[in-house]
């Protein structure tokens, strides 16, 4: 076994090495591994691969990356900008916070980092250039800041785990809003203290006036995630109900209220989704069947043998943990770590009696830090992409962005009371 093991996980990092796309490296590790042992005839890949993505939660996916795309061309997006330019006025940094801010509420209505970053910055790295921040600054900025999508609800990272270990996925949401407001607070901070050093400042001077029009012309945008999150908690509808919901609300707002959205634009936004939702699937599809393999080889019973004999310490375990999938979240897409590893961590979660909802924002606040790690760092990489930059000329600061969320997920870890404090008061 330990033989066809180190051949699984050698030939996945060597795949991994030369670029081979992760869905495809999964699936050409676990073929190989079957192909060399034992465990079960090739049938089972077929079988594996469908069965992991057999699952009526996962509609939710698709159906918020379509709301969260007509969202963005309904021209709700400009109105939260708008809001936030509007609270911060010429405050230092002014421009910096608005891209926070205004990160964390389109994050919640569109559930995905990549998005998050696009919509984003795309309005607000032109004007930052403008007042003379340094691109590197904006650029790791956003991507951190965009990241927060996959903390704050909805979550697409969110409903994947919640599928692959059931876990409530209502209660997921719920228990993210608290960190992920702690980090974009931390974010506000270091971009406050960065830009009160380097004399960048925000846009107009602030006006009473404005913010009333700015508030009342965004009210209908901020109401999106009240009405999602709320409907779930109040079991008003199912997550993926949830989701079809935001269709509806984006339609309606964006075509009939704004009448920014026309036909055209609906279609090519329903054709985007479908890329992108295609390629999600592969990749939880062929992460499906490897994490089947280590399951099958009783991989997590000797990972929960291994850390059991290290240590009796709850914290330390999630520390091990945390520690396995910052490493993993620098070279590897987040679903599919989450799906490689939430088989292998289960019954590790269950010796230690860990609160599967506690984990899963632990899990979240950790990958969304290595959404913007080098080499991989997703978010990090649309942003300096959208910002015309190289990923090098953001590292510079990045150090300190990262290195708030750190805290804020260490925090989080030793305080489990942040995360559960919410759900449990509304549950």
């Amino acid at each position: 076994m330990m033989n066809g093991l180190i051949l699984l996980l050698g030939l996945f990092a060597v795949l991994v090495a030369i670029d081979v796309p992760i869905a495809i490296a999964l699936g050409l590790a676990s073929v190989g591994y079957l192909l060399f042992s034992d465990l079960a005839p090739l049938i089972i890949v077929a079988q594996r691969m469908v069965a992991g993505i057999d699952s009526f939660t996962l509609l939710a996916i698709p159906l918020f990356l379509l709301a969260g795309l007509l969202l963005l061309h309904g021209d709700l997006t400009p109105r939260i900008v708008r809001l936030c330019s509007a609270l911060v006025g010429r405050t230092t940094g002014g421009l910096a916070l608005v891209t926070v801010m205004g990160a964390m509420l389109f994050g919640a209505l569109s559930g995905s980092g990549v998005a998050d970053v696009v919509a984003i910055g795309t309005m607000l790295l032109p004007a930052m250039r403008e007042r003379g921040y340094d691109q590197g600054f904006s650029c790791a900025l956003l991507g951190c800041a965009g990241s927060l999508g996959t903390v704050i609800p909805p979550s697409i990272v969110m409903i994947v785990y919640g599928t692959a270990t059931n876990t409530s996925i209502g209660q997921l949401f719920v228990a993210g809003i608290v960190p992920g407001i702690l980090c974009g607070i931390g974010l506000m901070v270091v971009a406050y203290i960065i830009a009160r050093k380097n004399d960048w400042r925000g846009g107009n001077a602030f006006s009473w006036a404005e913010l009333r029009q700015a508030l009342g012309s965004a009210w209908l945008a901020l109401l999106a995630p009240v009405i999602i999150v709320g409907g779930i908690r109040g079991g008003f509808f199912t997550p993926t109900e949830a989701a079809g919901v935001a269709v509806a609300y984006a339609l309606v707002v964006g075509g009939l209220v704004y009448r920014a959205l026309t036909w055209r634009i609906i279609i090519d936004q329903v054709k985007q989704t479908t890329e992108a939702t295609g390629g999600i699937l592969f990749v939880i599809a062929t992460a499906s069947l490897f994490g089947w393999i280590l399951s099958a080889e009783q991989v997590p019973q000797h990972m929960v043998e291994f850390i059991g004999a290290f240590t009796d310490s709850t914290t330390v375990a999630l520390l091990l943990m945390m520690l396995i999938v910052l490493i993993l979240g620098t070279f590897m897409e987040t679903i599919a770590i989450i799906l490689i590893l939430a088989p292998v961590f289960l019954p590790i979660m269950k010796h230690y009696q860990i609160d599967p909802v506690y984990f899963g924002i632990l899990l979240t606040l950790n990958l969304a830090i290595g959404a913007n790690t080098p080499p991989l760092g997703i978010d990090l990489m649309a942003a300096c992409r959208v910002g015309g930059i190289p990923m090098s000329a953001s590292f510079g600061y990045l150090t300190a962005f990262i290195g708030v969320m750190i805290a804020v997920m260490l925090l989080v870890l030793f305080v489990p009371q942040i995360v559960l404090f919410l759900p449990g008061l509304l549950s």
